[in-house]
């Protein structure tokens, strides 16, 4: 009796070590599965980040010289004409 007993308690608590172990180890490897894929869109939002920001600068730097060009092109405005009392 005592051996049919120590027989099904391990083998009881092996089946239940078996499924309680597949379980977390594929929860381990799906986070670090996301984990990783997080960190690659993370990446990809920063080079967007990057490059709208290096756009944003060339279109002020072409604004800046659009105004300059535009300064040196426009004809000198007269004085206006002093009116006196």
């Amino acid at each position: 009796m005592r051996k049919t007993f120590a027989v099904s308690l391990m083998l009881a608590a092996a089946l239940g070590l078996a499924a309680c172990d597949n379980k977390s180890e594929d929860k381990a490897q799906d986070a670090t599965q996301h984990a990783e894929q997080a960190q690659e869109k993370m990446s990809e939002a920063q080079d967007k980040v990057n490059d709208a920001a290096k756009e944003n600068a060339d279109a002020a730097k072409a604004q800046q010289e659009s105004n300059e060009a535009a300064v040196e092109e426009a004809p000198a405005a007269p004085a206006a004409p002093a009116t006196g009392s």
